[in-house]
């Protein structure tokens, strides 16, 4: 059975439980003395259920305490809505509130203090990915305490019989020249199974997402790209949630100490 309570607005919540409390509202209460409190249809179902509690034995201060927890659950679930927006690359939709990858990404990384994650299936070079990554590298800089990791796809191309170590070395010195634009790099770590040869275990690192401090994420569909951030139909989330950024950072880590993602040699 579903709760009228749960149909009230927060302050009509905490109106009642004033009211009980203050002694402006007994129990059994009538249809007269609550309608100041609720306005709307549901009138007949809140007096009979605040009635049906009283008449099963809940005191008036424990329905009152009962109706300031849901007030309280409503506000708070509220704020966490608050703290989650629309993330989106693409035409523009009237009326829309969501906000521009690009920008999103271009604050997260002038923003950082501490430390920054990164994972993305493939990232552009040469301009294209130094305009990408030019604020988070004069962040990092100018901050020699800023950690940054990067967790990024690479691959062999199709019976590509060149050996691991120098797919490797070729990515790690094409990362240096053409990708990242500061004079601290960025640890970068790597999928090992996305370098095999054997179609069955074959696996990639598909996952694109930004943790900054430990506070704010973005999870995306977009690569790091300028077709991603700029034209292509990419949507995402941007949250301010410690728990949530803390867990999917401790996902990557743990993957790191369980030795499934390793350190690209010389990043």
């Amino acid at each position: 059975m579903k709760s009228s309570f749960l149909k009230l607005s927060r302050p009509a919540l905490n109106g009642i439980a004033n009211a009980l409390d203050a002694g402006r509202l007994s129990l059994p209460v009538s249809s007269v003395a609550i309608c100041g409190y609720v306005v709307d249809g549901s009138l007949p179902e809140v007096m009979t259920e605040l009635n049906q509690l009283y008449e099963q034995g809940m005191a008036i201060g424990h329905i009152a305490y009962m109706l300031r927890l849901l007030a309280a659950e409503r506000a708070q679930s509220q704020a966490q809505q608050d703290q989650v927006d629309l993330v989106w690359t693409g035409p523009e939709v009237p009326g829309s509130e969501s906000r521009d990858t690009g920008i999103v990404v271009r604050e997260l990384f002038s923003s950082a203090q501490s430390s920054v994650l990164i994972s993305s299936f493939s990232v552009d070079q040469g301009p294209k990915g130094h305009a990408l990554f030019r604020p988070l590298a004069q962040r990092m800089d100018a901050n020699p305490d800023l950690q940054v990791r990067m967790f990024l796809n690479v691959k062999r191309k199709y019976q590509d019989p060149t050996p691991a170590s120098i797919l490797l070395r070729q990515f790690a010195e094409t990362f240096r020249n053409h990708v990242w634009p500061g004079q601290r790099l960025p640890e970068v770590f790597h999928d090992p199974r996305a370098m095999l040869m054997t179609g069955e275990s074959n696996a990639c690192l598909h996952a694109k997402c930004v943790v900054v401090d430990e506070a704010r994420l973005l999870i995306t569909s977009a690569n790091f790209s300028e077709a991603a951030h700029e034209r292509n139909i990419e949507a995402g989330v941007l949250m301010t949630d410690k728990v949530v950024a803390r867990a999917i950072r401790s996902q990557f880590e743990m993957l790191v100490a369980q030795e499934a993602l390793k350190r690209v040699p010389g990043l």
